[in-house]
């Protein structure tokens, strides 16, 4: 059964929670794009993201290699299990910050030049998602950056080859990378545990 897109997230703009490491802990908020929501019809996909997206820390995040962030619901139902009590909201699609909630895919088993066609969008794995500290402080558990780390269950960043449009209900066709490139997960788990 192919892999289908269960929603398309873009930012609602926010303040952070917390501030990044190293500074006090009075700073001042800072204005974030992690808060991802579902958006419902066709959406537009250029090589630097999604239409209507907003990536507010560029050092770090966006980018070509970074344009789109997926994430399996199936992690997000493992989270849900896994944290029960702990949460203060429903993990519900865009929860992670996620651009693309994806069912039947084994995105965390993908490799890096692994291809994705959805909709009339051609995107290619390039690596994992590597957890923050507006991350943290947007999901609102304590140690949630080493939790997240020692999931193994980081999602994976895409670039986009071919410009189009995308939907959520869209299949997700998977054309295999190299077999000799470790997986996401492996590369997030080198990282993180080696």
């Amino acid at each position: 059964m192919p892999g289908r897109v269960v929603a398309v997230n873009v930012a609602h703009v926010i303040d952070t929670p917390v501030p990044t490491r190293g500074e006090p802990r009075d700073a001042k908020p800072r204005r974030s794009g992690i808060d991802k929501r579902p958006v419902s019809g066709p959406v537009r996909v250029e090589p630097a993201g999604l239409a209507g997206d907003s990536i507010l820390d560029t050092a770090h995040h966006g980018g070509l290699l970074q344009a789109v962030y997926a994430y399996a619901r199936e992690d997000q139902d493992w989270w849900t299990r896994e944290l029960g009590d702990e949460l203060t909201r429903p993990i519900t699609p865009g929860s992670f910050g996620e651009n693309l909630t994806l069912s039947g895919v084994a995105v965390n088993d993908a490799r890096a030049g692994e291809r994705w066609a959805i909709g009339s969008v051609v995107l290619e794995v390039t690596y994992p998602r590597t957890p923050c500290s507006t991350f943290a402080g947007f999901m609102g558990l304590r140690g949630w950056v080493r939790r997240f780390a020692l999931a193994e269950r980081p999602g994976a960043y895409l670039r986009v080859v071919t410009p189009g449009e995308l939907r959520a209900g869209d299949e997700v066709e998977v054309s295999p990378g190299p077999p000799d490139v470790r997986t996401v997960r492996e590369v997030f788990a080198a990282f993180y545990r080696r």
